[in-house]
C-alpha cells in the first residue's frame, strides 16, 4: 500500500486549528489592517524584488479567513518538515501563471500593490528549479501571513520523520544510536570469535556508533549543515 504524500497547506491549516491562541486571531488581523493608513504610498513591486515589508493593507472582509497564519505556526512546520520560509527573491523557480493571476486578484480586489512577498520550500527550492510544494505567502502584519497561492508536488510522506534526526542534537543522537544499533545487528555471529557474547556485541556495537557518528560529523561540518531550527527562515547556504 503505497502513502499518501503529504499536503503541507493541510498540515499548516490542522497546525492552525490545534493552536491555543489565547487572543482570537481573527480579531487581530481585523486590527492590524484597521490601523492601515488609507493613503499609504503604492510601489509597483514583482514578487521577486529585493523589496522587503512587514505588511500590506488589505481589506480584512475580502480575505479568506482559512488562509490567514501566524509566523508560529508557519515556523513549527518548517521546523518539523525541514523547509525554509524567505524572501521570494531568494526563490530560483518559476512562479506559476495560476499564482500570478491570484496576486493581480488580490491587487485589484484590495486596491493595492502588494510587497514583501514569502515562499515556505525545501531548501533546494532556493537554489535549484524543482516541483516540490513550494506556498506563497504575503505578509498581513504583526507577525501574520496570507496565503496566496500552493502549486507544485506534494511533499514526500515520510519527510516528516526522514528529517526528524536534524530537529536537534538529541534526535539525532538517538537516531545515531539506533542506526548503529541494527549496523551491529547485521555483523555475523562468531565473526571475532567462536562464541557469540554480550561483551563482543557491545564492542561491536561501540565501534558502529563511533564510525556512524564520524560520519554523520564529517557531513555536518563539511557541508555547513545545521538543525531545523536554525535553518527555517536563513538565507545563507551554508546554513
Amino acid at each position: 500500500m503505497l502513502l499518501p504524500k503529504t499536503n503541507i497547506q493541510k498540515v499548516l491549516s490542522r497546525l492552525k486549528s490545534t493552536t491555543k491562541n489565547p487572543n482570537d486571531p481573527l480579531q487581530e488581523v481585523h486590527q492590524i489592517l484597521d490601523g492601515k493608513i488609507a493613503g499609504t504610498e503604492r510601489i509597483e513591486t514583482k514578487v521577486k524584488a529585493a523589496h522587503t515589508s512587514s505588511g500590506n493593507p488589505f481589506v480584512f472582509d475580502l480575505l479568506e479567513t482559512e488562509n490567514i497564519y501566524h509566523i508560529d505556526q508557519i515556523k513549527e512546520i518548517c521546523i518539523d518538515y525541514r523547509l525554509r520560509f524567505l524572501d521570494a527573491k531568494y526563490f530560483k523557480g518559476s512562479i506559476p501563471q495560476a499564482g500570478i493571476a491570484k496576486i493581480k486578484h488580490l491587487e485589484s480586489l484590495h486596491d493595492l500593490s502588494i510587497q514583501g512577498f514569502k515562499i515556505m520550500a525545501p531548501s533546494k527550492l532556493f537554489k535549484l528549479e524543482d516541483k516540490d510544494d513550494p506556498l506563497l505567502f504575503a505578509p498581513i502584519g504583526n507577525g501574520y501571513y496570507y496565503l496566496i497561492h500552493k502549486w507544485g508536488n506534494d511533499l514526500h510522506p515520510l519527510r516528516k520523520v526522514l528529517v526528524w534526526p536534524f530537529k536537534n542534537i538529541v534526535n539525532l543522537t538517538i537516531s545515531t544510536l539506533v542506526i548503529s544499533y541494527f549496523a551491529a545487528l547485521l555483523v555475523p555471529d562468531g565473526l571475532f570469535s567462536k562464541e557469540s557474547s554480550t561483551a563482543e556485541f557491545m564492542i561491536i556495537y561501540f565501534f558502529m556508533f563511533k564510525s556512524i557518528a564520524a560520519v554523520v560529523i564529517f557531513y555536518g561540518f563539511a557541508l555547513g549543515k545545521n538543525f531545523n531550527p536554525a535553518i527555517w527562515n536563513s538565507k545563507y547556504f551554508n546554513a
